[in-house]
């Protein structure tokens, strides 16, 4: 590593505290204390996105998405929140657009019960059961994106319908990804790459101008890679079915909820986008999940700078 102020190293840092995944940074400095420096900013803005998109617990002193979601004597209440909640509302309702509603924040309802039963099925694996249909339909009666009132004016946030529940899992942390990469931008940082649990985004090249290499795994759980990607500021982000499931008479039913069905998409096994912006590739990946190749191609087709690889449960890529 040899750019303009003098010799640097390559250092590489760890965190297990944000997103219930393991988080990886490794970058070029001419010191530790000039790595660590730069790695505690972007690990506090990572924390603070963490804890302003958390669906599950509330945070003293601030209101987020579980504030958003809490019911008062039944209902919502108009919630004043940061400004990034409000930006990232935002952007998730043009991914709703989009996508033709297949990436759906509004959908919180449903993936509730999911949730609830894959937590009881991994506990207790004999008990294990799928939500009954008539469960499942009810609660997506209760999922329509035109019901998340934003006022960007106050920034604040209201759900119009009581059952309705926001759950960003399916874009939150390649969002939160990709603010603190541009942060790092706007520091005048580069040869970066940022790594939230397989949320890759890089920051420029190497120091040395190469592209860094990464690889995309074999989602039928054997070792290796199925292909291997050079980056260079830009993101990767994959979304499968062979790391979220549990298992309902022999049969695994993964995380990944299609909208129409109410019930996990079938036909891939994972689907890989390559973007300029982690948060859009986080989106897209879930949403072409729960289409067709053919539809999902068309989409990636009038996106620029977009490209996206498919494993079907043929193992075809």
């Amino acid at each position: 590593c040899v750019p303009e102020e003098g010799p640097r190293e390559q250092y590489k840092t760890y965190s297990f505290a944000y997103f219930d995944t393991v988080s990886t940074i490794i970058g070029c400095e001419s010191s530790q204390d000039k790595f660590a420096e730069t790695t505690g900013k972007a690990l506090a803005l990572l924390g603070e996105y963490h804890r302003l998109f958390d669906i599950y617990n509330e945070y003293e002193g601030i209101n987020n998405l579980c504030t958003i979601n809490k019911l008062v004597d039944g209902k919502h209440q108009v919630v004043k929140v940061d400004r990034k909640i409000i930006d990232m509302l935002l952007m998730a309702k043009e991914m709703h657009t989009l996508t033709g509603g297949k990436m759906n924040i509004a959908m919180g309802s449903v993936l509730s019960i999911w949730h609830d039963y894959r937590t009881e099925g991994l506990d207790q694996p004999a008990l294990a059961k799928l939500p009954p249909m008539e469960l499942l339909t009810e609660a997506a009666g209760h999922t329509d994106i035109n019901d998340l009132i934003i006022d960007e004016e106050n920034c604040t946030v209201y759900l119009a319908d009581p059952e309705m529940s926001l759950d960003v899992g399916a874009f939150a942390k390649g969002y939160a990804v990709e603010m603190v990469a541009k942060a790092l931008e706007e520091m005048g940082k580069t040869n970066y790459v940022l790594n939230v649990g397989g949320n890759i985004r890089t920051i420029g090249p190497k120091a040395d101008g190469s592209k860094w290499k990464t690889g995309i795994e074999n989602p039928t759980g054997d070792e290796g890679y199925i292909e291997y990607i050079e980056l260079e500021t830009e993101a990767i982000v994959t979304s499968g079915s062979y790391q979220r499931y549990y298992i309902v008479a022999g049969k695994q039913y993964h995380h990944i909820i299609d909208s129409d069905t109410l019930m996990p998409s079938t036909g891939l096994l994972s689907v890989s986008v390559i973007c300029p912006d982690s948060g859009l590739g986080d989106g897209l990946s879930t949403a072409l999940f729960c289409m067709s190749i053919e539809d999902g191609m068309a989409l990636i087709e009038s996106l620029p700078d977009v490209e996206a690889m498919w494993v079907d449960e043929n193992e075809t890529k």
